[in-house]
């Protein structure tokens, strides 16, 4: 398969940017469908695709995650067209004797081993939360993850009584760049990376 250009590398990772701020532009149901479509690809350990999302489209669904949102956060969420819950779900390996068919055993490798469950379903929906991001920049949507929320809240107000739990949220839209902060530093190869 061949490199991705540098247009795709900019549109998805050099040039892409944290959006705070939103056009007033709605982001279609369809949209949201062909994003998840897409993302679901992402490898998972056994496939066990342990994400769950809540698109909050509605006014009535932002005013009931408005009391989870840490002050800061709160005008851009209620601002953005859609804020998505990027949850996992602690009952993900009942999935498995569908997502994981070439070892039918593979359920119990989880059920009942509660270490298990949180560590595969939290590792797995964060990384199906980092493809999130990618799909929806490859769609033309801009994102604004952000983790300043209280997940208690969040888990009481959207997940009460299921086995689905916040990971993060993330505000999609159509970026107002006015709203981007200047971009900050990274850290360099040397400083983050080592080959043995």
């Amino acid at each position: 398969m061949p490199a991705l250009s540098d247009t795709a590398l900019q549109k998805l990772f050099t040039e892409a940017r944290t959006h705070n701020a939103w056009r007033d532009q709605p982001v279609t149901d369809a949209t949201l469908h062909q994003l998840y479509d897409l993302l679901k690809w992402g490898p998972t350990a056994a496939n066990s695709c342990p994400l769950r999302i809540v698109f909050v489209k509605s006014a009535a669904g932002k005013e009931k995650l408005r009391p989870c949102l840490s002050p800061g956060n709160v005008d851009k969420t209620m601002a953005a067209p859609v804020t998505a819950i990027l949850a996992w779900d602690n009952a993900f390996y009942d999935q498995l004797p569908k997502l994981f068919p070439n070892n039918l055993d593979a359920r119990n490798w989880y059920a009942g081993k509660e270490k298990s469950i949180y560590e595969n379903a939290f590792r797995g929906s964060s990384m199906q939360g980092g493809y999130f991001i990618l799909a929806a920049r490859a769609l033309g949507l801009d994102c604004g993850p952000m983790g300043g929320f209280n997940a208690d809240k969040v888990n009481a107000a959207f997940f009460d009584g299921s086995s689905w739990r916040a990971n993060f949220l993330c505000n999609i839209g159509y970026g107002d760049p006015s709203g981007v902060f200047p971009r900050n530093p990274r850290l360099d190869f040397a400083e983050a990376c080592r080959i043995d």
